[in-house]
């Protein structure tokens, strides 16, 4: 499926990254699963509207460039000088990192609604959208502006193992009932912890909450991922994980879920 017109017209497929609550590691995972489609060969970008908490450009180790305009709009950030992984971010607008954004709705959505329609993404197989935690009116201005441009092909819902989180994965569940977004799957974020020493796996939450949610809601279960030092410390270094760890279960099992994903999107 190619794009009805605009920045989109040259990408395949979008999809959004959802989580009912913050801390569940929404933007950790976008960025890992983005390096292992670029490392399955794929013209990836990230779109990143959280506009509370933008962290991806630090986890991709992009800093805060200077944002070009060309004709159609504005140019993403590259990371790499084969122009595989592009990421726009609304960190790169706000002029003071450490500014709180205090706005009202509507101002937010306005941003949003011109971030979404104005970025000069060029081909690309999967952009990634990275959206902030909860149901409110800027997930609606996503997606709402996304439609207008492209068909979104759905998304993927992050929780950690404990009921606190699948609860509120619920509600992102009605969420995305509610406005006709098909739901790609759930993934158990921080299911367990790696030790350094010995790469024994314990629970230090519950565990197979996201599991279960998705066989009581009829989701796909995609997998899940544990705490991990390793992965944490690249994502603190801006380091790609999937380049330094290969062999890690941490590895294959964020590989996994890029593959499913891959299978699913281009099989609905």
């Amino acid at each position: 499926f190619i794009g009805k017109g605009g920045n989109l017209a040259q990408v395949q497929h979008v999809v959004l990254i959802l989580s009912g609550k913050g801390g569940v590691g929404k933007s950790t995972l976008t960025t890992e699963l983005a390096l292992a489609l670029r490392h399955a060969g794929k013209k990836v970008g990230i779109l990143d509207v959280d506009l509370c908490g933008p962290s991806i450009p630090r986890m991709l180790s992009v800093g805060k460039p200077e944002v070009h305009q060309c004709d159609s709009g504005w140019v993403p950030v590259y990371t790499d000088a084969q122009k595989s992984l592009a990421l726009m971010s609304i960190g790169f607008l706000l002029e003071d990192p450490d500014e709180a954004v205090v706005w009202r709705g509507p101002k937010k959505t306005a941003l949003i609604g011109q971030f979404v329609s104005d970025v000069a993404w060029g081909e690309l197989d999967v952009l990634l959208v990275d959206t902030p935690p909860g149901t409110s009116d800027e997930h609606l201005a996503v997606l709402e502006n996304l439609k207008k441009q492209h068909k979104v092909d759905g998304a993927i819902l992050i929780t950690t193992p404990q009921a606190v989180s699948t609860g509120d994965v619920r509600r992102e569940i009605t969420f995305c009932k509610k406005t006709g977004l098909r739901i790609l799957g759930i993934v158990e974020n921080m299911s367990g912890f790696v030790c350094p020493h010995c790469s024994e796996c314990s629970n230090i939450f519950s565990k197979g909450g996201g599991e279960e949610l998705a066989k009581l809601t009829g989701s796909v279960y995609l997998g899940s991922v544990p705490l991990d030092p390793l992965l944490t410390t690249s994502i603190e270094e801006g380091k790609d994980f999937i380049q330094t760890f290969p062999d890690s279960a941490t590895f294959s099992a964020i590989n996994s879920i890029a593959q499913t994903l891959l299978t699913s999107i281009q099989d609905p």
